[in-house]
């Protein structure tokens, strides 16, 4: 039986295991190569038990990823066998299903041995830029042309690096010493994470880490259930549309509360698709709990037992349980609506607790330049893979305003101008919020954003535009309304698609604007005060002001004198 004095111990460990797993994830994200992961936090870490439970996750880091890793480790003791496993050991995998979703995220992980005694695992993830094949983007028909794919295997077998692996990754890649220098990163992570393991079981004299994870695991298993045995008994559905590639996708999830486990089924869902939009089970697993956990439990620490009770359902090849060998490389687009879609259904069934729509997927594009072909090129061109990602806005919450250009559900940063810039001969003539795109309501949807891109003098390029929302914006909940929808176009006029890879030639610019977040709850219901400030910082415009709001002329007049005489509304 624990005694007090045991319980405060385990709490500090369990504490201690956290403040680890950031410090793994601080390390790569200080080490890595690729803008992804540096500026963006595209990256998971974790530390798992000997039966490849996950017991702690860093906070940097995105659900998709660790919450898809949260499974993965048992793929790796599976495939490898433990009587194969040695002290310096590294293993490596890129597999969609085994892994987090798509051959552009590789996930590390190492064996951690105290005295020469198993003691569990470390595992960390990293998107990179450029893994071969087409190139990140949709158009590809089936995994095999989306890039390299490295089964799981031994990176490094005591301590000594598989030089043959390195030399094929080199062979296949775009840029082999941005990948090279991830992965390298991604191993040294892991080993910070294991050092200070050793130094915590070493500080507390422990031999293993079974009782801590015990006492992780039970205690985070009995919080999530309470949770769930609190809500209403019952079921509901969900149902959003948007985009896809050529046509459009509907997700569909029944959710039911049972007294021990919520269930979510997408049966109904949308078939494949021919294009790089489908959606590995992991991933979908991965949002679809994260969804609900958020609505929840969102104070419980995220670990294997915490996750447990939230089931996953859905035919294979839909949309959203796509099989091998469909292509994969956008499954976060996908899976990014996964979330709303829930929530639409959970709301019924919990009114008054979840947000309205927003953006839903991030609004990433890659940038491949080249010297300009249609005229000689200045000898400074040059070839680059340039990967940014980036944000429309969130949807309004039932007592807040949705968040400006900020990602959910992924929680991935926005890069910054000067990282992409930096990254090769690529421009961003315009990066600013987008006024009137947050649908109106009692609580605003979040802005999206306004974006120009182009090439330096003596390139052209082929942007992959990896967008949604151009036809189905979000969606206002409880009389709020609609969000703003994507647009894309050359600065000529010239129409572009939401996603695939097109041409762009020199002198040319792509202007972009992302969509905004849905509102919620009747605009009329909206705090007058808080109208006026929106109206001062140009986050909507007079006439909405007008129109949705309710704002008087007399009202506005005075709003827009007192910010021409710089003064504070």
């Amino acid at each position: 039986m624990e005694t007090r004095q045991s319980r405060v111990s385990f709490q500090v460990m369990w504490n201690r295991l956290v403040s680890v797993v950031e410090e793994q994830a601080q390390a790569l994200v200080r080490t890595a190569f690729s803008t992804s992961v540096r500026e963006a936090g595209d990256l998971s870490a974790g530390v798992y038990d000997t039966q490849g439970r996950m017991l702690a996750q860093a906070v940097t880091g995105t659900p998709g990823h660790v919450n898809a890793m949260a499974d993965a480790v048992a793929h790796f003791i599976r495939r490898i066998g433990r009587q194969n496993m040695f002290e310096g050991d590294v293993y490596i995998t890129n597999d969609p299903w085994e892994g987090t979703g798509h051959l552009h995220d590789i996930t590390m992980v190492t064996p951690s041995f105290h005295n020469g005694v198993l003691v569990g695992f470390f595992a960390c993830t990293a998107h990179i830029v450029d893994i071969g094949g087409r190139g990140f983007g949709a158009d590809a028909a089936s995994v095999y042309e989306e890039g390299l794919y490295i089964p799981i295997m031994k990176f490094a077998e005591r301590g000594e690096v598989d030089e043959t692996l390195i030399r094929i990754v080199r062979g296949n890649v775009r840029e082999p010493d941005q990948l090279i220098g991830d992965m390298y990163a991604l191993a040294t992570c892991n080993e910070i994470g294991h050092r200070r393991l050793i130094e915590m079981m070493t500080e507390f004299n422990l031999s293993d880490l079974d009782e801590v994870a015990e006492f992780i695991l039970e205690n985070s298993r009995r919080a999530t259930l309470e949770k769930i045995a609190a809500l209403p008994q019952m079921s509901a559905e969900g149902e959003m549309t948007v985009d896809g590639f050529d046509v459009p996708i509907t997700l569909k999830v029944k959710v039911t509360v049972h007294e021990d486990r919520i269930v979510s089924d997408f049966a109904g869902t949308s078939a494949l698709d021919k294009k790089g939009i489908n959606c590995p089970l992991v991933y979908t697993k991965a949002y679809a709990c994260y969804a609900l956990k958020v609505a929840i439990a969102p104070e419980i620490p995220n670990n294997h037992a915490s996750l447990a009770p939230f089931e996953i359902a859905a035919p294979e090849n839909t949309i959203v349980n796509a099989l091998h060998p469909a292509p994969v490389a956008l499954r976060h687009i996908i899976g990014h609506f996964v979330p709303d879609a829930v929530f639409n259904a959970f709301d019924k069934i919990v009114p008054g607790v979840v947000p309205a729509e927003g953006a839903g997927c991030l609004c990433n594009f890659q940038v491949s330049l080249r010297p300009r072909r249609d005229a000689p090129a200045p000898a400074h061109a040059r070839r680059s893979e340039v990967l940014t990602f980036n944000s429309g806005g969130s949807g309004a919450r039932p007592e807040f305003d949705g968040l400006n250009a900020t990602a959910f559900p992924s929680g991935v940063m926005t890069m910054p101008i000067e990282a992409t810039e930096h990254a090769g001969p690529v421009i961003i003539w315009r990066k600013e919020l987008r006024p009137d795109s947050g649908g109106a309501g009692r609580t605003r949807g979040g802005l999206g954003q306004y974006m120009e891109v182009g090439a330096m003098e003596g390139h052209e390029f082929d942007i992959q535009a990896m967008f949604d929302r151009g036809a189905h914006p979000a969606r206002g909940s409880r009389g709020g309304l609609d969000g703003a929808p994507t647009t894309i176009a050359q600065d000529d006029g010239t129409p572009m698609r939401v996603k695939g890879k097109q041409f762009v030639p020199h002198g040319r610019k792509v202007v972009m604007a992302f969509p905004g977040g849905a509102g919620y709850g009747d605009p009329k219901a909206r705090d007058k005060a808080l109208v006026r400030t929106d109206l001062a910082r140009g986050y909507i415009s007079a006439d909405s002001a007008m129109r949705d709001y309710g704002l008087s002329e007399t009202e506005i007049k005075a709003v827009q004198d007192t910010v021409s005489k710089g003064e504070i509304v």
